[in-house]
Parts: structure tokens; C-alpha cells; sequence
């Protein structure tokens, strides 16, 4: 049973977060395991169906039958559908209550920073309602030029957007136009939680190693065929730009735009490009206040974690 924190009577979340292909899944799946605890994905595109090993899922890492672990907030949306932040982070917030009452540990996972941040920061994103005319108007202008307008409004925010949103004119015209109108997109309230955040980080040479690595062996597993798949699904050549990396360049290959080895060329350079940017991320959430507790560091995360549980 978990126990609540002494001072502010709040539960406890876990959270791990780390650049892409840092090893967050297998390190919440174990702490999972020996922590009686159950993941939640913080990710952008897992939420999505059908897009298994460009989103990186990996839901072997879970396991099987008696010995799996429970995960949530991913398969749970059609890709052709929009899936935004607040209705994420609404999700979100279930999930965790939904376990907590079943006296289990939440383990939130993810490399999306702001899906991340809306759930540790609490932001309010509920406060301003839809103009549907207007938001459709804005989504005429393209995802460039929505972001190069949100960018000069909003900069602090819009430098916190992941590359799936950057490139998505329905999520960008929501966020012009609740600026637009005087509404604070991340506001702070109260959090109903307390977080104690995990950092996986490697030195840049090792994590472009690791992503080299992890794109061939997506490839070998069958990634252009599950792209293949979507277009055959239905999904346009604008839905797939807009989930970036993965489903844009092998989306172009297919299209004959790109060659297999430029495409494998370009999509290694977009890859770690991407995780470097979710580093900048994460050292800007540092300078913001959040406390991450990094593991490349001399840390003994059994007594870190148990101190944690037990206000120890």
C-alpha cells in the first residue's frame, strides 16, 4: 500500500523521462515489476493505433499473461482522429486515480516533454472554449506558419512543443487560438500529486549510437511496412507528415520521393536531432524549478524510490 506524503497528504506518481531510445520503457516495466506499479505512456503517438514501432511502443518489454505489466494511454485513439494535449492530459489524470485506488503505484513514461509538464505542472487547459470557424480559418495557414505565429506570441510555450504538434495545423490553430484571446495555455494550478522524476541521459555520441541502432533494428522489425499499412488505412500523405520522423521520411520513401538510403541517411540525422532537442527540454524544465534525479549519476534508486514512498 502506498502511503501518502506526511507534510502534503498528497500520492505519490513516479515519472521517467529521458530522450528518445534511452531505455525508458524497460526501466518503468522493472520498477514497475518490483514496485507494484502500472505505467502510463506520455508520449504523443502511442496513443494512436496501429503505429506500434515507429512510436517506439515496444509492448514485448511488458510481458505476458500472469506477469505483465498494466499499461495505459496507448491504443486508444484512430490515427486519423486529433488527439490533444488537454484531452491527454484529462486521460491522464484518470489513469492515475484509477490505479491509486487499486493501491498501486502510477509510473508515468514518456520523452513528450509538454504531455509530461501538463501533467507534473498541473497546467490549466480547460479555462477557454473552441471558436470551430475561427480555428478552421487558422488551420487553412499551414503548421509552418501557425508555429511561426505561436513562436512570436508565445515563445516560451512554443519552445516546449514536441515535433508531432510542431507539424499538426489542428493542434497549433487550438493553441493560436486561445492565445489569440487572452487565454494562458500553461497556467499552473495545485497539483493533486507529488512527483519524484527519474532522468535517463547518455553522453551525445553514445545516445546517436544507441538511435543508429534502434532505427535499423525498427526497419528490420517491419517499420515501412507498418507506414505502408496506415497509407493503405487511409491515412494522407498530411497526417503522416504530421507524426514527423518515423511516418514523414518513410512516408516520402514510399511516396518515391526519398531513396531507402537516403531516407535511412536523413531520418538518423531527424532522429538525433530530436533526441537533442529533448534534452534542451529537460534542462529547461531544470532551470524552471523541476527537480530530476538523473541515473547516469551515482544513485541508489532502490533506497531513492523507498525513501520516496515512505517519506523516509
Amino acid at each position: 500500500m502506498l502511503k501518502k506524503n506526511k507534510k502534503q497528504n498528497k500520492p505519490k506518481v513516479l515519472v521517467i523521462l529521458g530522450p528518445t531510445a534511452s531505455g525508458k520503457t524497460k526501466l518503468g516495466v522493472d520498477l514497475a515489476r518490483k514496485f507494484k506499479g502500472e505505467i502510463i505512456s506520455a508520449d504523443s503517438r502511442q496513443v494512436f493505433r496501429g503505429m506500434d514501432i515507429g512510436s517506439g511502443k515496444d509492448l514485448e518489454e511488458y510481458g505476458k499473461g500472469k506477469d505483465k505489466v498494466k499499461y495505459h494511454l496507448i491504443d486508444i485513439s484512430d490515427p486519423k482522429k486529433d488527439f490533444d494535449l488537454a484531452k491527454y492530459q484529462k486521460l491522464a489524470f484518470k489513469a492515475i486515480e484509477n490505479i491509486l485506488k487499486r493501491k498501486k503505484l502510477p509510473i508515468i513514461v514518456g520523452g513528450s516533454g509538454l504531455y509530461v509538464q501538463a501533467i507534473i505542472d498541473n497546467y490549466d487547459l480547460s479555462s477557454f472554449g473552441a471558436n470551430r470557424k475561427k480555428r478552421d480559418e487558422l488551420e487553412k495557414l499551414g503548421a509552418k506558419e501557425l508555429f511561426k505565429r505561436l513562436e512570436k506570441l508565445k515563445q516560451d510555450f512554443a519552445k516546449k512543443i514536441n515535433n508531432s504538434d510542431k507539424n499538426n495545423a489542428r493542434r497549433l490553430a487550438r493553441y493560436l487560438e486561445i492565445v489569440e484571446n487572452g487565454g494562458i495555455i500553461d497556467r499552473r494550478l495545485d497539483s493533486h500529486y507529488e512527483f519524484l522524476i527519474l532522468g535517463l541521459d547518455f553522453p551525445n555520441e553514445i545516445l546517436r549510437e544507441r538511435v543508429s541502432y534502434r532505427l535499423l533494428k525498427r526497419l528490420e522489425e517491419g517499420m515501412i511496412a507498418e507506414v505502408k499499412n496506415l497509407k493503405e488505412a487511409g491515412l494522407s500523405n498530411e497526417r503522416l507528415e504530421s507524426f514527423g520522423l518515423e511516418y514523414r521520411y518513410i512516408n516520402r520513401h514510399l511516396n518515391g520521393e526519398l531513396s531507402y538510403n537516403y531516407m535511412l541517411k536523413e531520418l538518423e540525422i531527424a532522429s538525433y536531432r530530436f533526441a537533442k532537442r529533448q534534452k534542451t527540454w529537460f534542462k529547461r524544465f531544470e532551470k524552471q524549478g523541476g527537480i530530476i534525479y538523473w541515473l547516469n549519476k551515482k544513485i541508489d534508486l532502490d533506497k531513492l524510490i523507498n525513501g520516496f514512498l515512505l517519506d523516509l
